[in-house]
């Protein structure tokens, strides 16, 4: 495919291609041919395999959000982005999976307390993180830390994490939760993965090889320093990313997930349009002027989709960069991003399918993974519709404002 998309930069200053001279966009394009030969064995046995997880380590991928201090590659939000972007192009499950340990991973070292995650991530068995920070759990604080106990579900790339999410209301010792004043006090712990029960449960449609089985925590000691208040808007790192707080980096991985699915169903269609012949064209299907009309058409929305999605991260972070508050509206603007760009790319992936005919059918075939994997991908709670709902407040009073 002849590289047309431009991706724009960041405007915190960055690229892909930083000052330590490495591209890790490039880096996870590269790895998309391994991801192709992987990907039915991948979808077989519902787990990203071994040699996909080795090359996302080799380059250095999961630790993205650590900083530079930690060893890690200490990159912006949109190069960030478009590496989750890079991989769900080559399968919407490694995608998600991947956005999964490595966003949850930059919500954790910006938060935690600083001991806490240079334990985790700054040695030289760097932890990847998965696992559900919502807090269905239980967590009765005792001293130095927590003892929780809880069931858990969707732990996406638990199967090659070395660290497990486990959210939790804080209790006391007779049991009684913990409040604020307003709401219950609630915490977010990371546990070693061999204090963690899995209980699979991971049978559905589409991003089947995300591996985002259940799971179980009973009575687990946690120590203060691997937890972090779950609703936390000051980081304890100073890099300007962790200012986009827990639902801007947690959330915004969801948009490049669709953008890249979608850009692989383009890549698929245009492939197969260009031999595919059917009844009632003169030649092949992707000589019509329908079905060229459709494709700029649905490519163009695609190229506004990714530039407003990137525009949306580089403006907050830009802000948070140049010592200003990220604005509400700007805020609200990420998860109208994040949630909007869903039915875009399930709009286009469609398209896309529909003109596959038998290709798209036939197992295994790319253009039904899509389908499947954007069909799920869309149903996340983070990406519920309402969320635009809740997102039009600060968006339709910045149109009310006098010019």
């Amino acid at each position: 495919m002849a590289e047309t998309l431009t991706r724009p930069a960041s405007r915190a200053g960055d690229s892909g291609d930083d000052t330590d001279g490495v591209d890790y966009v490039a880096r996870a394009r590269s790895i998309k041919p391994l991801i192709d030969a992987e990907a039915d064995t991948m979808e077989a046995q519902a787990t990203i395999t071994a040699p996909v997880v080795d090359a996302l380590a080799e380059n250095g991928l999961f630790w993205l959000l650590v900083p530079r201090e930690y060893g890690g590659a200490g990159q912006d939000i949109v190069t960030s982005l478009k590496v989750v972007e890079e991989l769900a192009r080559a399968d919407g499950s490694v995608g998600w999976a991947f956005m999964a340990n490595a966003f949850s991973t930059g919500i954790a070292v910006g938060y935690f307390p600083e001991d806490g995650a240079r334990e985790m991530f700054a040695g030289p068995d760097k932890g990847i993180t998965a696992g559900m920070i919502l807090p269905t759990g239980k967590g009765v604080r005792v001293d130095g830390g927590y003892r929780v106990t809880g069931s858990y579900g969707f732990g996406s790339g638990s199967h090659h994490a070395s660290w497990i999410g486990a959210g939790f209301v804080v209790h006391d010792e007779d049991g009684n939760p913990e409040t604020n004043g307003e709401a219950p006090v609630c915490r977010v712990a990371f546990l070693p993965r061999d204090q963690v029960e899995f209980l699979g449960g991971w049978n559905v449609m589409g991003m089947v090889a995300t591996g985002s089985d259940n799971y179980r925590v009973d009575g687990v000691f946690v120590p203060e320093s691997h937890t972090m208040d779950t609703f936390s808007t000051v980081p304890t790192r100073p890099e300007p990313v962790y200012k986009l707080g827990l639902l801007g980096i947690g959330v915004g991985g969801h948009a490049p997930v669709a953008l890249g699915i979608a850009q692989r169903a383009l890549e698929e269609i245009a492939r197969i349009a260009s031999t595919k012949a059917r009844p009632g064209y003169p030649t092949v299907i992707g000589d019509s002027d329908m079905f060229r009309r459709e494709f700029v058409a649905h490519e163009a929305t695609l190229q506004a989709a990714r530039r407003y999605v990137y525009d949306v991260h580089a403006d907050a972070e830009a802000a948070a960069a140049a010592g200003e508050e990220i604005s509400d509206e700007q805020r609200a603007r990420l998860r109208q991003a994040a949630t909007w760009v869903q039915k875009v790319a399930q709009d286009i992936v469609t398209w896309a399918y529909n003109w596959g005919g038998s290709a798209s059918i036939r197992n295994p075939s790319v253009l039904g993974r899509c389908l499947r994997d954007i069909s799920v991908g869309a149903q996340h709670l983070l990406v519920e519709p309402m969320t635009l709902v809740e997102a039009s407040g600060p968006i339709l009073a910045g149109y009310l404002k006098e010019n």
